[in-house]
């Protein structure tokens, strides 16, 4: 198998490892368990995928509103599914986050509520405090994803400034019981960043929002800044009682879908190391650092013996350069190989693949992309300056130029992001 393709099928294997047909029936609770009625409620990229399973695979009664993605909707006959917009919010997303705090109104103890949460959800349910407007939130996601902020902290701001976040959702539907099914994008798989908790108690506080404000030197209008400052924005804490009786499941992530592919290229020969499944930084300072080890391993077989692969996920963060405005098409698995690209020098032996298993990085509708021993010769022959669409933040169409784009269209799943490096020995 030629590299590119061996490099493409460890990134199907990863992906279809977090499909919800697969992770789904495993933690849907017994029929017996339920009394009353189940309501399904959820957000993310895969809660209309989650959807679809839990129908096909309940067979009582069942009703309940799932928000997803413009463009990842699949067909549900009792579950009702509403797509808005990620990453900035929009209006259908803000009407779906009131519907879904009306659905949970008149729950008794005998109901159960399926709670569906993917990544994305922050975005998907953007209701905001009183006082504060989708306008505002618009304006804070992408002041957020423009800063350099890691997802930690941007959604520590998010669940404070939220009427649905930080354990808000599963408040509302006491005294049902609220069983939350959790597909992780986040590196350290925390409950309460993964769509930024709407079911799940939060140990962090307005202050600390405040503080990442602060640090990142976020302009956000008075009446946001008063929520933070006045502590109404206070999140639902891990021992409130409403919560009492709450389940969280993490029933899919990002290492289990390094793992899969780990398995494929053992399957091919070829050794496999994972580094880790939470890298955080600066998408280019992490290609670089990614870059230096392959080196090391290509040219001095330190610390692992060519050939092998080397896997990564978490999510990096960019940190955009000139205004959002003037920022090219670009996005964060892009970046990080587009520097890593740069910094092994068209190395004969080495090859990467980085992408977003969602199927979507930064402002297109592209996974990410693939690069090897050619790619910088091949630019260069173009005309393509790789350090110029690096500094614009322009990689997608550095990429696309070459045609080493990866599309997959929308995955249904989102376990973060994906890189693999490929060494030969020869």
């Amino acid at each position: 198998m030629l590299p590119p393709d061996l490099l493409q099928h460890l990134f199907a294997a990863a992906i279809a490892s977090a499909q919800p047909a697969q992770c789904v029936p495993p933690y849907l609770p017994r029929p017996e368990e339920v009394k009353g009625r189940l309501v399904v409620l959820g957000a993310g990229k895969a809660s209309a995928a989650m959807a679809q399973v839990v129908e096909q695979h309940w067979p009582g009664p069942l009703s309940g509103l799932v928000v997803t993605r413009y463009g990842y909707q699949v067909p549900c006959q009792r579950i009702e599914v509403v797509q808005a917009a990620h990453p900035v919010p929009d209006a259908a997303g803000l009407h779906a986050a009131q519907r879904m705090l009306a659905l949970a109104e008149g729950l008794t103890a005998d109901d159960v509520v399926l709670a569906l949460i993917s990544g994305g959800g922050s975005a998907l349910l953007p209701l905001p405090l009183p006082g504060i407007t989708l306008q505002d939130k618009q304006a804070i996601n992408r002041a957020l994803l423009a800063s350099g902020a890691s997802i930690g902290e941007m959604n520590t701001v998010r669940r404070h400034l939220s009427a649905i976040k930080g354990g808000r959702l599963a408040a509302a539907c006491h005294p049902a019981r609220v069983i939350t099914l959790l597909l992780s994008d986040v590196p350290g798989d925390h409950p309460a960043d993964i769509a930024s908790g709407p079911t799940v108690g939060d140990a962090s506080t307005c202050a600390d929002a405040l503080a990442i404000v602060q640090r990142y030197g976020l302009q956000l209008p008075p009446q946001v800044l008063a929520a933070l400052e006045s502590g109404a924005g206070e999140s639902i804490k891990p021992n409130d009682p409403r919560l009492a009786t709450a389940r969280t499941h993490l029933i899919a992530a990002p290492q289990q879908a390094l793992e899969a592919a780990a398995r494929v290229a053992q399957q091919h020969g070829i050794a496999c190391h994972i580094l880790s499944d939470a890298i955080e930084g600066e998408a280019r300072d992490v290609g670089q650092v990614l870059a230096a080890l392959a080196l090391q391993v290509a040219q001095r077989g330190q610390p692992f013996q060519p050939p092998c692969v080397l896997l990564s996920g978490g999510e990096t963060t960019v940190t955009l350069r000139s205004t959002p405005q003037a920022a090219g098409l670009g996005g964060r698995n892009v970046e990080c190989l587009l520097a890593f690209t740069l910094a092994t020098r068209g190395h004969p032996r080495i090859h990467a693949l980085m992408g977003d298993t969602d199927g979507v990085d930064g402002g297109a509708e592209i996974a990410g992309a693939s690069s090897g021993p050619h790619t910088l010769a091949q630019a260069f022959a173009q005309g393509l300056s790789p350090l110029a669409h690096l500094d614009g933040h322009d990689a997608h169409r550095f990429f696309q130029a070459l045609g080493a784009s990866v599309v997959t269209g929308p995955t249904l799943t989102n376990v973060n992001d994906f890189r693999a490096i490929l060494i030969l020995n020869k």
